[in-house]
């Protein structure tokens, strides 16, 4: 690639020529990224997804634990009661007039009562760990697909990504070096321009009296502007840096 002075000794061919060489290398870190595709993000999603469903079986465990405890404590307030009964129904026995029988055959009843309540508060609990383990078992199914899916999406991407890596730092490299000889403002041009860009294209050349990124075409006089290189040259219908065409050669 063609080598160029300090950003002050430049000449405006030598910055068409920085532009231009700069363009081809971040183009071609743009292709590498397109070789990894959408895989970045579909380990994201699914990294995403994976965590989501974790905290779902975490609060439903978490659910279920609270529902055993309530279970029990109930299980323990049965007991209370019926030993409760049991005390009474012997005092029945030694009462000295019908009021004490009456006040202690309430006192049965409403343990009774509570006992009735405790058992029924009981099958909704135990209805609702059914129902809460069902969700769980089911969500640690789709845990496990996930994760499966997650490991071949990542062994995909480490695989391309090892491949590539040294090429892609490389790139990234002297994406950064050439940018340092570029002027600040040809320079933000330049990143507004491939930004705004769905190609990544911001430096293109002149195609058959056409912008090699807009396809429109360009006047006569301004393609020998072109040729000059004399000036810096944009599209006036896409914004984008114009070259010369016969500039590729010069970097092969």
């Amino acid at each position: 690639m063609a080598k160029v002075k300090e950003t002050k000794d430049l000449t405006v061919e030598e910055k068409l020529k920085a532009l231009f060489e700069l363009q081809m290398v971040d183009s071609k870190v743009d292709d590498i990224k397109r070789l990894r595709g959408e895989l970045p993000l579909e380990v994201q999603d699914l990294e995403d997804e994976i965590e989501g469903l974790q905290t779902r079986v975490q609060n439903y465990e978490d659910d279920v634990v609270k529902l055993d405890q309530s279970i029990g404590s109930k299980k323990n307030e049965i007991k209370d009661a019926q030993a409760l009964i049991k005390k009474y129904t012997e005092q029945q026995n030694n009462v000295r007039n019908n009021r004490e029988f009456d006040s202690l055959s309430k006192e049965i009843e409403y343990q009774t009562l509570e006992i009735e309540l405790c058992e029924k508060r009981i099958k909704e609990y135990t209805t609702q760990i059914e129902e809460k383990n069902g969700i769980i078992s089911e969500s640690k199914e789709t845990l496990e697909d996930r994760t499966g899916d997650l490991d071949t999406k990542k062994g995909e991407l480490d695989s391309i990504t090892s491949e590539t890596r040294k090429e892609e730092e490389g790139l990234e490299k002297k994406s950064l070096e050439i940018q340092e000889l570029i002027e600040d403002r040809l320079k933000n041009a330049y990143i507004r321009i491939r930004n705004n860009a769905r190609n990544g294209l911001a430096v293109v050349s002149v195609e058959r009296d056409a912008c090699g990124g807009c396809f429109n075409k360009i006047p006569p006089q301004r393609q020998l502007d072109v040729r000059s290189r004399k000036k810096i040259i944009v599209c006036e219908y896409c914004g984008r840096i114009l070259v010369d065409p016969d500039m590729k050669d010069e970097f092969k």
